[in-house]
């Protein structure tokens, strides 16, 4: 049976559709040297707007883990359109990108989805109409070539939910060179001073690395982020599997690119991990 493969739904509109224009354009948003070269690194928080708008964000993160060695990326972000329980797992194919298409690593999948009743798989509309998965796809074949990926999507974000995952993952991931991903936006359509008010005190909350204050901030409201719990997810996983330090990388939003600050959208680059040797802390 051919294995299933998700399509590049958003070529050719999000981001260019050509092999060589893609790869110019992620390379202008790639950015290095951010975190030391000896550095572990477990887990990211990145955006997922158009190349353009989130693109220059997205690059500082994936900037700090180009030509390192993973044996899996774990997608989490958030269903923009369908709206059900739990996580929609992807099980098995590819999903399909202008660089050539990207294995989903089943063995891994299966793993998560035993370790957790919340996950399990949906109809494929859910993966197929969905960005904020597809919108890290070009940054991975770019600087990760080769390596598979795990594509989960949370369908509601309570906290029962969150905590579930993070605990599937903690378990499912342990003895693996995993990198985590939290595919988010930040607020959403407020003028900029704002978004940055909003925007500053999720910043503060991943700087200190607290998943607890974090959830509590988007229970208290929601608007903070589209992906708030993929990024609360992501980190308390993190920490289980090892990250001790959190790093914010950069904070902007679409205004800085449109040159529309009356309605913005809030990104965020963070990265998580040990960047510190036990001797020098």
């Amino acid at each position: 049976m051919t294995a299933p493969a998700r399509p590049a739904a958003f070529a050719g509109r999000w981001y260019p559709a050509t092999r060589e224009d893609l790869a110019r354009a992620v390379d202008r948003c790639l950015v290095a040297g951010q975190i030391p070269a000896g550095a572990e690194i477990h887990a990211l928080i990145v955006p997922h707007a158009g190349l353009m708008y989130s693109g220059p964000v997205a690059g500082y993160a994936y900037g700090a883990v180009a030509g390192r060695v993973y044996d899996a990326v774990v997608l989490i972000g958030p269903s923009h359109h369908a709206g059900f329980k739990g996580v929609a797992s992807f099980p098995r194919g590819v999903f399909e990108t202008p660089f050539g298409p990207i294995p989903v690593d089943e063995e891994l999948v299966a793993a998560i989805v035993r370790a957790s009743h919340r996950i399990r798989e949906h109809a494929p509309d859910v993966h197929n109409r969905e960005h904020c998965l597809e919108m890290q796809l070009p940054f991975l074949a770019r600087v990760l070539p080769g390596t598979p990926i795990v594509p989960l999507l949370i369908g509601d974000q309570g906290r029962a939910t969150v905590d579930d995952l993070a605990a599937a993952l903690a378990s499912a991931l342990v003895g693996r060179r995993a990198l985590l991903v939290a595919s988010t936006d930040l607020s959403h359509y407020h003028d900029a001073a704002t978004a940055a008010r909003l925007d500053a005190r999720v910043t503060a909350l991943v700087s200190r690395f607290d998943a607890d204050g974090l959830m509590a901030a988007l229970e208290e409201q929601p608007e903070h982020a589209c992906g708030g719990g993929p990024m609360v997810a992501v980190m308390r996983a993190a920490r289980a599997l090892g990250a001790r330090e959190a790093r914010v990388l950069v904070r902007a939003d679409s205004g800085d690119v449109s040159g529309d600050k009356e309605a913005v959208v809030g990104y965020l680059a963070a990265v998580f991990g040990v960047f510190t040797p036990d001797h020098q802390r």
